[in-house]
């Protein structure tokens, strides 16, 4: 049975950490009162944003980091999950040199666009290719195909999933559990401001792991007239920590959407290349219509892909969906995937990647078990986290329920001043690259045991 954790210390602990940190990133500091003059909110993203200032990186190599303080830290954030392959792989920087010199850009396809199509097409299992910049440009797009393919509009997807930052899918991502809705006919909600509630109506969110209630979801819209055109969904669930597909349950739904004719779009931007070398479509089995890749897919440079089946690419190759973009395809991007594709991201990567979130998992399990707190540990491929909840995580609703975000946030903030940077966030995970090393996992297991025997001394 886990202990409970008293709560005055944890938030004892947490304002101990949070004035350590503000006292070693005051360099930090002076960038964000600079930064913020004409850079608004002195971030590039709001999801870089944090409070009192952001931590401004300096530089990075291999799988470690340096901010502008001087503080070395093992990198596990690996840009929001980005760089599996390491900080300035010289094999990627090799390639990047080679091309610049021959020029960066030209709007017109290159010899690399080819052999990354057919790398990707033998990795996944989906013949057709298109590039995009972004993860957001890659989901937006493959919508849009989905949408022409079927002639319909309606949107479903996972309620509490992300798919970029385009109005479509900036719906019903995170909110309290008081304002989803009922289970089987969740609310529509917009995920900040600026995004048109028409369009918001057109999204229609259902839970993770229940197929059963994604099938009656699209029943009972087909009787209105609002056949979805599309179920766009991570197969494993990125953003809740890390949330597993229970046995069975992508089967139903490549079943379900098969049925009533409903593009399936996988979006591996987080799995892609992450979790196996055809990132979640190869590790569980499942081949969708249209898969969205980006983050790792450029080796540290803007990237994304739309991979789908003959018959639905055909709708870009016949000239019916517009898939444009002038940097799509660029140089640089191109011959840096290429790079990753042949020479770091091989099968010896991943093997590596196996050993290393094995020992992390079953490290950090064993952490939660010798002082009994509530949580547990997950890991697939590169991925992994502990999540600090009293029941298995298997959707938003659970989730939102069950985490212990005040310890979450705990533990960002101690395992940063203790060199283990983090992506911060209560939803977020740890991600490994392929070179981070034994010394790295024992770092980080060290300092969440030293962290857990704080909590219950």
């Amino acid at each position: 049975m886990p202990i409970t954790l008293d709560r005055a210390r944890i938030a004892e602990l947490t304002a101990r950490e949070e004035e350590r940190l503000n006292a070693r990133t005051q360099a930090s500091k002076a960038m964000y009162e600079r930064a913020a003059q004409h850079l608004s909110g002195g971030v590039a993203s709001s999801y870089q944003l944090r409070d009192p200032w952001p931590i401004y990186i300096e530089r990075g190599e291999g799988a470690k980091i340096w901010d502008v303080d001087g503080n070395e830290m093992w990198d596990f954030h690996n840009g929001f999950g980005s760089m599996v392959q390491g900080h300035a792989h010289p094999a990627i920087g090799e390639a990047i040199a080679k091309r610049y010199p021959m020029g960066t850009h030209f709007g017109c396809p290159t010899d690399d666009d080819i052999v990354v199509a057919d790398e990707l097409a033998k990795r996944w299992g989906l013949p057709k290719w298109r590039y995009t910049n972004s993860g957001s440009e890659a989901t937006m797009d493959a919508i849009r195909i989905a949408r022409a393919a079927t002639g319909r509009d309606t949107v479903m997807k996972i309620f509490g999933s992300y798919h970029g930052h385009h109005d479509t899918v900036m719906v019903s991502i995170g909110t309290s559990l008081g304002e989803t809705g009922p289970r089987d006919n969740y609310n529509s909600l917009a995920y900040g401001g600026g995004i048109p509630q028409a369009t918001v109506d057109m999204t229609i969110p259902v839970p993770f792991n229940d197929a059963e209630a994604m099938e009656q979801r699209i029943i009972a819209l087909d009787k209105e007239g609002r056949k979805p055109a599309c179920v766009i969904m991570e197969a494993a669930m990125m953003n809740l920590g890390v949330v597993l597909p229970e046995p069975g349950y992508l089967e139903a739904v490549r079943e379900i959407t098969k049925k009533h004719g409903i593009v399936l779009i996988f979006d591996e931007v987080k799995t892609g290349l992450c979790i196996a070398a055809g990132g979640a479509t190869e590790k569980f089995g499942v081949k969708p219509d249209l898969v969205t890749l980006a983050k790792a897919l450029g080796g540290g440079l803007p990237s994304g892909a739309i991979g789908g089946s003959e018959e639905i690419m055909n709708f870009v190759e016949d000239g019916t969906v517009y898939q444009v973009g002038t940097y799509n395809g660029n140089p640089l991007t191109m011959v840096a995937a290429r790079a990753s594709l042949e020479q770091v991201l091989t099968p010896e990567a991943y093997a590596h990647l196996t050993h290393l979130n094995d020992r992390i998992v079953k490290g950090c399990q064993a952490v939660v078990d010798k002082y009994d707190l509530a949580g547990y540990a997950v890991g697939i491929g590169s991925k992994g986290c502990v999540t600090f909840s009293t029941e298995k995580v298997v959707d938003y609703e659970t989730y939102k329920a069950n985490q212990d975000g005040e310890l979450a946030d705990l533990a960002w903030l101690y395992n940063l001043n203790r060199g283990i940077f983090m992506t911060p966030g209560r939803e977020e995970e740890w991600t490994l690259s392929v070179v981070h090393t034994d010394e790295a996992i024992d770092r980080y297991i060290t300092v969440f045991d030293e962290m857990a025997q704080e909590l219950t001394a």
